[in-house]
């Protein structure tokens, strides 16, 4: 049974026991990420990610790594475009050990700029660590472009620049902002006992600092067509088409879904099967789709030879146009949908999956987390609502092209096919 409840200080809390674990999943997710940055504190709330984990008022770097290690737990976080979350998973025996260690990092720590100064380097690093898969670089710039003036456009990491830059005054600020009870959920998932884990967590989080509730910046994606071509040596070529697709939470995305699955999602696919099975042109080729609060994309990959990209970006293109004006076979359709529900449910199989569909949903949603719903959404997605879909997706207000790799004789050639494809589609062609 999930159950949301407010701590003494108001702070959000939604927790879910699972009998069946001896385990027990706690994040801390933040109103924090890319979409809240301006081009001059770019890449802020991922450095306070790393930040926190270099010191308190009572542990040292070395002290929370040893710490958590002593009593067998993952402790991590991450950054993404529309949050952060700090998360620990350990023994149930251990919760009291979880819930301080993961308080004191999120709301003691020093930000000393000694370290600050040292895990700036660190972060160049993973800066420039971007630059070596040119399959992110082709996700990312398609991603720019597609949202461009809006703020996923946003680089997670920041940039160079901003990065040397930023200074410990940066770091306070921001987390003044946005590092406030009004802005933090809780979520737990696993073995604990209720009373207990809301003692802990109002004695644990009873210092937390109090602030406005920020809302959710609007996403408004910019009708027209957009190109990127980066000149990289690499020895494939890495394409990338971008559209615009349906938003977090909505019945939308769910038909997008199965959409995705059915023309790129799995080996049994429409691109998997015409474009490497049969004819042999590429080893990796794949759609996915990413939702946001308001907004979302639907992207297609493929990486070839630079001989054969020409005839991948045609297929792949002639893919969609065939969708779009005769859909999807009952049999492809059965198959997508099942699979995407299969995914979903062994993707939650394990208390820190619970942790972050609460966390996740509670934070950018507002709502209750509810498995069986989702499912139901899964299940309810009919053949119709892929044709319409696609039909949305393939006749879209905005598109973003992206090519990375050795372009200097067929870049132009591959942006005047993509473009045509827009031409043809793009409803302000």
């Amino acid at each position: 049974m999930i159950e949301q409840i407010r701590l003494e200080n108001g702070m959000r809390v939604v927790m879910e026991r699972m009998d069946s674990v001896r385990s027990v999943a706690v994040g801390v997710w933040v109103n924090a990420g890319s979409v809240y940055e301006t081009d001059a504190d770019a890449g802020v709330s991922h450095f306070i990610e790393h930040m926190l984990f270099k010191g308190t008022e009572k542990r040292s770097a070395s002290d929370i790594a040893a710490e958590t290690d002593a009593i067998g737990a993952n402790l991590n976080a991450f950054t993404a475009k529309e949050c952060t979350c700090f998360h620990i998973k350990a023994l149930d025996e251990d919760l009291e050990t979880a819930i301080e260690m993961l308080s004191d990092i999120v709301l003691n720590s020093t930000l000393e700029s000694a370290q600050m100064d040292r895990e700036r380097g660190v972060v160049l690093e993973e800066i420039a660590m971007t630059e070596d898969s040119p399959e992110d670089i082709v996700f990312d710039r398609a991603s720019e472009q597609l949202f461009k003036g809006t703020p996923i456009e946003s680089e997670i990491l920041g940039t160079e620049r901003t990065v040397k830059s930023m200074k410990r005054e940066d770091l306070l600020r921001y987390m003044q902002r946005h590092y406030t009870a009004e802005s933090i959920v809780i979520a737990v998932a696993g073995s604990f006992v209720r009373e207990t884990l809301l003692s802990l967590l109002n004695r644990y989080f009873a210092n937390a600092a109090h602030g406005e509730r920020l809302a959710a910046p609007e996403i408004a994606i910019r009708s027209g067509f957009r190109t990127a071509l980066v000149r990289k040596d690499v020895e494939q070529i890495n394409l990338c088409l971008a559209l615009p697709g349906a938003a977090l939470g909505t019945d939308a995305y769910y038909a997008q879904s199965v959409l995705s699955n059915a023309l790129g999602g799995s080996m049994s696919s429409r691109l998997f099967q015409h474009i490497r099975e049969e004819r042999g042109l590429a080893y990796s080729v794949y759609s996915y789709p990413m939702a946001y609060r308001g907004a979302g994309s639907l992207c297609f990959y493929a990486g070839c030879t630079e001989g054969q990209a020409g005839e991948v970006l045609s297929l792949l293109l002639k893919e969609l146009d065939d969708v779009k004006r005769d859909g999807i076979a009952e049999e492809e359709f059965v198959r997508a949908r099942q699979q995407l529900k299969g995914s979903y449910l062994l993707g939650m199989e394990s208390t820190m999956a619970h942790m972050s569909a609460l966390g996740k949903t509670s934070l950018l949603l507002e709502k209750e987390y509810d498995l069986e719903a989702t499912l139901n959404r899964i299940e309810c997605v009919t053949m119709e609502a892929v044709k319409a879909a696609a039909e949305t997706l393939f006749t879209p207000e905005a598109a973003a092209f992206c090519a990375v790799g050795r372009l200097d004789a067929i870049g132009d050639a591959l942006k005047h096919t993509a473009e045509d494809w827009w031409k043809r589609n793009g409803r302000q062609a």
